[in-house]
């Protein structure tokens, strides 16, 4: 099995990069694997200073097979650095694996992503694989979703071609077929109106149009269902992240078995995640988790 290349896209949080950094270090693949470091540029001197300092942690990080780093002259935005980046590493080497500057992995979530990425890869209906699990229960090692997360994800260039990043048109197909209840998860989580938000330039999210491009070609993800990444960004100091605790998972420590049986989404599974985002965003939720952080910070 060759590893496929990592990407990781980082900006102006030197802590954050500096423990990514240090739990890859920790994976069992690292010294076989390539690592890509696409640093974004700063956009004035009031984020200068951290994105420097990100930059000589980079440029001092050792034991990975090979590293190159990309160092932005201007800022992109997180969107733009990754669809560039990923069509770029995708186009010559066929896989990649892609991190953000906030996740902890697991040690052996590079074994995890490979060995996906090589039992799938002529899997024609599989176009993703993602290692960060809901704290949810009783999930199967890995099962198969229509469902695009973006925390620690891999995927294949033949499933990359796949992406759209016309946020349009890909809303008016999901309205055209009326899928736009299955798109949020029967309703459960307001994914079309984070494409609507895209689309009128309120985000610039790069995954809700992966998701749905998978989504319109009917194509599935291999999910982790035990948390290989945790996400240490949402403290309030990301572009992209507010402060909350709703996503916080532990990191699981062994090997999952990634075997499934019919290549087929697992019903439980989606059910499951409907039954989570009922859960954790219903209105009377959301207000009690604002309640809790007022509180918290009397």
């Amino acid at each position: 099995m060759q590893p496929a290349p990592i990407l990781l896209f980082t900006y102006n949080r030197p802590a954050h990069t500096r423990q990514t950094l240090e739990a890859l270090l920790n994976n069992e693949l690292c010294n076989e694997s390539e690592l890509f470091i696409f640093s974004d540029g700063y956009k004035n001197n009031s984020d200068k200073k951290d994105v420097l300092e990100v930059r000589e942690i980079i440029n001092s990080v050792d034991g990975f097979k090979q590293i190159h780093i990309i160092e932005n002259t201007h800022n992109l935005g997180l969107a733009k650095n990754i669809i560039e980046g990923v069509t770029q590493v995708v186009e010559e080497y066929g896989k990649v694996i892609v991190l953000e500057d906030d996740l902890v992995t697991s040690r052996y979530f590079l074994t995890f992503m490979n060995e996906a990425l090589e039992k799938f890869q002529d899997e024609e209906s599989i176009g993703h694989i993602h290692g960060y699990c809901f704290p949810i229960a009783n999930l199967p090692d890995a099962f198969l979703i229509k469902w695009v997360g973006s925390w620690g994800w891999a995927t294949w260039e033949r499933a990359w071609k796949q992406f759209n990043p016309d946020g349009k048109e890909l809303l008016d197909e999901i309205k055209k077929r009326k899928l736009t209840k299955s798109f949020d998860f029967n309703g459960k989580y307001p994914f079309v109106r984070m494409l609507k938000r895209q689309i009128n330039g309120v985000n610039n999210s790069w995954a809700i149009r992966w998701y749905a491009s998978l989504f319109l070609n009917n194509m599935l993800s291999l999910n982790a269902g035990k948390s290989m990444v945790q996400n240490i960004g949402l403290d309030g100091s990301g572009i992209h992240s507010g402060k909350d605790d709703v996503w916080s998972t532990n990191l699981y420590r062994k090997k999952l078995n990634i075997d499934q049986g019919e290549i087929k989404e697992n019903r439980i599974a989606r059910k499951a995640f409907e039954q989570y985002y009922g859960k954790t965003y219903s209105r009377w939720a959301k207000i009690k988790r604002r309640i809790n952080r007022f509180l918290r910070t009397k």
